[in-house]
């Protein structure tokens, strides 16, 4: 899911990172001048990144009722989902760097044999709204994703491992991680500096050339790229480095099989100016305690839908 195929690192690192590095970004766009408009915060409110980049109320009184009112609401189906599968592919990517630092290269059969017998991402780790005794058909769909999802990634990660072994005869533990496992999951940020939580937490960023990754269960929409886009301020505004590249990677299921689509982007002047705007849009709305009113056409299944209608 986070690691690009060939013809992917043809377009990155031949078509997309020229391309970017050609561009160029405003200087005063970049996360490293976070003290200076348009990034520094004009209110005093930290949100987190999918407070500004979720669009999926039209009018934004998601977030009033959240953060003003104070309502807390039940995740529907299509959160728990999302938080089941970032959750085992994060599990099973840790578990795999582990296994190779427990018991070095020169165990790569075991290393193998360990992988192929992972379990699946335990259920007791699951949110516990995912109650099988609540919608046991949802449940057992979950977790055959999970296995799905699982099994999937289980046999790209031996493959590279055993990629990269075959070429390298000296190669140590740690080595073999960077090079077969060049992905940070979950890697926590501090986006305070950009007037966003303290307590951030991206999917993946790839390495060398840094890429955030955000992984979507769901519909593809024009909002998304406003993801990566706040980690890569936020990013910029800690470390100093630029983030160039952003890629939105869309699963879906269908019976038994897994199918997977990835959006692969520059992140531009005007996706961070976007961002900007949005972040003081949005920090006004909690700030002032702007209720933003009801949109026309509310999806059902938005957590808020009994609190609006």
């Amino acid at each position: 899911m986070y690691f690009f195929t060939d013809e992917e690192k043809k377009n990155l690192y031949r078509g997309l990172l020229p391309k970017a590095r050609e561009m160029g970004v405003a200087d005063e766009l970049r996360g490293w001048n976070w003290p200076f408009p348009p990034l520094a915060p004009i209110y005093d409110v930290l949100l987190a990144i999918y407070e500004v980049a979720g669009a999926y109320c039209p009018t934004g009184r998601d977030l009033y009722l959240r953060r003003v009112k104070g309502i807390k609401t039940r995740p529907n189906l299509a959160m728990q989902k999302g938080t089941v599968l970032h959750g085992a592919l994060a599990h099973l990517i840790v578990a795999a760097k582990r296994i190779i630092y427990e018991e070095g290269v020169a165990n790569y059969q075991k290393i193998v044999a360990r992988l192929n017998e992972l379990p699946l991402y335990p259920p007791e780790c699951w949110p516990g709204e995912a109650d099988p005794g609540e919608d046991p058909e949802n449940y057992a769909r979950l977790l055959r994703n999970v296995k799905v999802l699982t099994d999937f990634e289980k046999s790209r990660l031996i493959a590279r491992i055993q990629e990269i072994l075959v070429k390298q005869p000296y190669i140590g533990e740690d080595s073999l991680v960077s090079l077969a496992i060049p992905v940070v999951v979950e890697q926590k940020l501090d986006g305070s500096f950009l007037g966003l939580s303290p307590n951030l937490s991206t999917d993946a960023v790839t390495y060398p050339e840094p890429v955030i990754v955000d992984l979507k269960f769901g519909r593809p929409q024009p909002f998304h790229r406003l993801n990566t886009t706040g980690y890569a301020l936020v990013m910029e505004s800690l470390y100093e480095f630029p983030v160039n590249l952003g890629c939105l990677v869309y699963a879906e299921f269908k019976d038994d099989r897994l199918l997977v689509r990835k959006d692969l982007h520059i992140i531009s002047d005007e996706l961070r100016q976007r961002f900007c705007e949005v972040r003081d849009e949005k920090a006004r709305l909690v700030a002032e305690e702007i209720d933003p009113g009801v949109p026309e056409n509310c999806p059902a299944s938005c957590p808020y839908f009994p609190f609006c209608r």
